[in-house]
């Protein structure tokens, strides 16, 4: 089964780290934001199943974007969170849409909990892709297997996870901060080379015999997978 895909939109660094760590362990696929801008586009074609949705943005009120996401139709599960948690502000994020309040600070186990029970509320969703395609490379969702030009890419979990995060963004160059962020979840020390180490052993897997290289590198801005 597809992993379910939560957008996180919250401006505090820290809580972003804790929250996209603490659900890419849990299996999900996570997305951060750090303000409301472009959330109606990134809604429209992200095919997500539920947002965790900051009540305080630097540029947005929440409730008002629940108004915005619920008149623009989208009947994606949203969970707000606040350090607001008078039960006047639960009253009112709840009226403007949002599925769930939770006030700020909160245990992760609960959070845990009540996004799976949102989860199971959610509508099914059709629009999510069982592959990706790119060229010769088809990575399988359901499966969790990769091909290219039909041969076995025999991947590790971490390697299919990377795979993916790059084969989902074609031709668009991401750091190395955002790899992490999307792949291990939380913030590895700036210094560390896990990103270039697992882009080796995805280069030695993806490119045999000739094949064209998948993953290059934007020397000082981070790498890309595009197929010729």
């Amino acid at each position: 089964m597809t992993a379910d895909r939560i957008l996180v939109v919250e401006d505090d660094a820290e809580i972003a780290a804790l929250l996209s760590g603490g659900l890419t362990a849990e299996g999900y696929h996570v997305d951060l934001a750090d303000c409301g801008e472009g959330l109606d586009q990134r809604l429209s074609a992200g095919a997500y199943d539920l947002v965790v949705l900051d009540r305080m943005l630097p540029d947005a009120d929440g409730a008002e974007l629940c108004q915005v996401i619920r008149a623009a139709g989208h009947d994606v599960m949203i969970l707000m969170l606040t350090a607001k948690d008078a039960l006047s502000e639960k009253l009112e994020g709840l009226g403007a849409g949002a599925d769930d309040y939770m006030a700020k600070p909160f245990a992760f186990e609960e959070l845990l909990a009540r996004i799976a029970v949102l989860l199971r509320r959610a509508p099914a969703r059709d629009d999510r892709p069982a592959r990706i395609v790119i060229g010769d490379l088809c990575l399988d969702l359901n499966t969790k297997t990769a091909t290219r030009r039909d041969r076995d890419l025999e991947l590790t979990a971490t390697e299919f996870s990377l795979l993916r995060f790059l084969a989902e963004r074609p031709d668009r160059v991401q750091s190395r901060i955002d790899i992490l962020k999307g792949v291990w979840g939380y913030n590895f020390d700036p210094q560390t080379n896990i990103v270039e180490v697992y882009i080796a052993y995805l280069r030695k897997k993806l490119d045999k015999d000739g094949d064209t290289q998948l993953i290059r590198n934007q020397r000082g801005f981070g790498y890309l997978l595009s197929m010729p």
